[in-house]
């Protein structure tokens, strides 16, 4: 059951986008008991994932992201 801080963090990065596993939370909070490194970056993390809630942050469509992707690729050709 024990895990390394670099997938500590992983689960954590994970855990911020509700993409972890119940077993991978119940494996993060047991670290974060022993680690305060981890528990630093995990609060870190959370106050983060707030903040970005509360200014109703939203991502690219993946359309627009390949629109983007495709305009940035024709401006180099231009160059």
């Amino acid at each position: 059951m024990k895990i390394s801080c670099k997938e500590a963090a992983n689960i954590c990065d994970k855990s911020q986008y509700k993409e972890a596993g119940f077993w991978d939370i119940v494996k993060l909070r047991v670290h974060i008991l022993f680690c305060k490194v981890c528990k630093g970056y995990s609060k870190t993390n959370t106050e983060l994932t707030s903040l970005c809630d509360r200014a109703g942050l939203t991502m690219l469509s993946e359309d627009d992201k390949k629109k983007m992707e495709r305009d940035l690729k024709d401006k180099e050709l231009q160059k």
